[in-house]
């Protein structure tokens, strides 16, 4: 901090990208059952528009910005042009799926005919035969960061003994070690999954004791703020066996690669094919990397064809993608201005702040501290563990903490940008430990109880931001460069179908190195 403080300008240049999940849905607040619409291009090789799991499940990708503003409006115009090609459909705006009647009307995401089109799809089929369709439509919002060279220039001047991308990376795991520890602020202030669709128990056939309203059938807690996170929600009981640390690259990479290879009986029991075809990519317990949930992850650009695990080993950690995100209801994008200026702020505190090394016990403690907020954070008086042995505080209080320390980073972040965004940032978002109301959860929670339809009120969003889209201009992009983008996509597409070499049981045997899974 004294350095910086020397030195503000090492805290610009700060990289930015923003993901976003949306599910396509009809003018009465069902899922849609129509195909990836054309003129979005393809959704293969399309710069910013493509699909994650299913076909109606939308996701949205800024170019990396150096300003919160040019990042917010880059992913203003992608909404804009979408919703502008989406001939009567609307975005669902909740983290929580939609109605859905049953699983078959989600139809899995397609990406043509090329072997690492077939790859992506049977990917998704595999994680539909384990853990079911409709859990993998919940929505969120990922956030991608990295440090400019100026700030690592500082961070390690005074440093000889390793190179300097080690320092980088090692410092990145110091940064992921701290978001364990410190994360569970997010959900608490910005989760906004308190509640679901009863189409969601209905098809996931788990129970809990929900708090119910509506003949539709809204369920939820009452002082939830992110069922996305919890047990309910976008997660893998099967990994927690896992044993994948954070200490450094080569642990983590290790931990990751074990997974790949640890075959499953769970799994296995699926098998890899059946009398119509493939299932599964393989029946261990993870079958890329990608599988793996985690509320943040250590990230490199990838060259073409090349595995992220391998990225990282070849060139070290460059930016880190924070996952833990929901969709922020009441911002027509999913996510607003107040959430980025936070986010610059916890994760340059994570890296500056000490960061010790992680015992298994300790990721049992953050797993129940997390636990504790995304399924009752706003409970009063809720108290969590600081480490295995350490003193309990309350949320309040450990937030009133956190915060003396991001007050103070946000003087110098302001003296670096000018203005005091930062410092007012600070000044709102602390006051919400002390009146919960304020959290995003609370308050989507109050107008669905309102209304008494989590349905309803998803509905009347979708509805208020599809006319807000209608109109209005540019302000990065343009009509014209969407178009040629969607179709200069569609032609990559041609030409990665035609150049494969080889057929797709010969493609899956070389990218798994021959140990594709019987």
């Amino acid at each position: 901090m004294a350095a910086l403080s020397e030195h503000p300008n090492a805290l610009k240049g700060l990289g930015r990208g923003i993901e976003r999940e949306a599910l396509r849905i009809t003018s009465e607040g069902t899922l849609s059952l129509s195909a990836h619409p054309p003129v979005l291009g393809s959704a293969l090789t399309h710069k910013w528009i493509t699909t994650d799991f299913a076909e109606s499940l939308l996701e949205f990708i800024t170019p990396v910005s150096y300003s919160v503003s040019e990042t917010l409006t880059q992913l203003q115009d992608i909404h804009r042009f979408t919703y502008r090609s989406l001939d009567g459909e609307m975005l669902w705006p909740l983290s929580m799926p939609c109605y859905v009647g049953n699983q078959d009307e989600i139809n899995l995401a397609q990406y043509g005919t090329s072997n690492v089109g077939r790859m992506k799809t049977l990917y998704r089929k595999g994680l539909k035969h384990r853990y079911d369709s409709i859990m993998q439509v919940i929505s969120g919002v990922h956030f991608n960061f990295s440090f400019s060279q100026s700030f690592w220039q500082l961070w390690i001047r005074d440093q000889t003994t390793y190179t300097t991308q080690e320092y980088i990376s090692d410092a990145y795991f110091g940064l992921i070690r701290n978001y364990y520890r410190f994360g569970w602020i997010l959900p608490y202030l910005f989760g906004a999954s308190p509640a679901l669709c009863g189409s969601f128990i209905k098809n996931t056939e788990r129970a809990m004791n929900f708090e119910t309203i509506g003949k539709e059938g809204t369920y939820y807690l009452p002082y939830a703020t992110s069922l996305r996170l919890s047990d309910f929600g976008y997660t893998n009981s099967t990994q927690g066996v896992l044993k994948i640390g954070f200490d450094n690259l080569a642990q983590y990479l290790e931990g990751v690669r074990d997974a790949m290879r640890t075959p499953s009986v769970e799994f296995a029991d699926i098998g890899v094919k059946d009398a119509s075809g493939y299932c599964q990519l393989n029946t261990n317990v993870l079958q890329i990397e990608n599988e793996l949930y985690a509320p943040i992850r250590p990230k490199r650009v990838t060259k073409s064809g090349e595995k992220p695990s391998d990225a990282l080993e070849r060139g070290g950690v460059e930016y880190i993608e924070v996952r833990s995100l929901d969709v922020n209801p009441f911002s027509p994008i999913g996510i607003d201005e107040t959430q980025v200026y936070f986010l610059d702020l916890f994760v340059i505190w994570c890296v500056l702040s000490p960061s010790e090394l992680m015992a298994d016990c300790e990721l049992r403690c953050w797993r129940e501290n997390w636990d504790k907020v995304v399924m009752g954070g706003r409970k009063p008086n809720l108290t969590l563990q600081i480490g295995c042995n350490g003193e309990q505080l309350t949320q309040t209080e450990w937030g009133h903490r956190v915060f003396a320390d991001l007050t103070d980073l946000s003087v110098v972040m302001d003296k670096a940008y000018g203005g005091d965004k930062y410092q007012s940032v600070c000044r709102d978002l602390v006051t919400w430990f002390d009146y919960p109301e304020k959290t995003l959860s609370a308050r989507l929670l109050k107008k669905i109880i309102s209304q008494k339809s989590i349905s309803k009120v998803g509905l009347g969003i979708a509805a208020d931001n599809a006319a807000l889209f209608s109109k209005g201009d540019y302000l990065k992009f343009t009509e014209a460069q969407f178009r040629k983008e969607s179709e200069a996509s569609l032609q990559r597409q041609r030409n990665v179908e035609q150049s494969d070499g080889v057929n797709f049981e010969q493609y899956l045997a070389e990218y798994f190195g021959g140990s594709l899974s019987p």
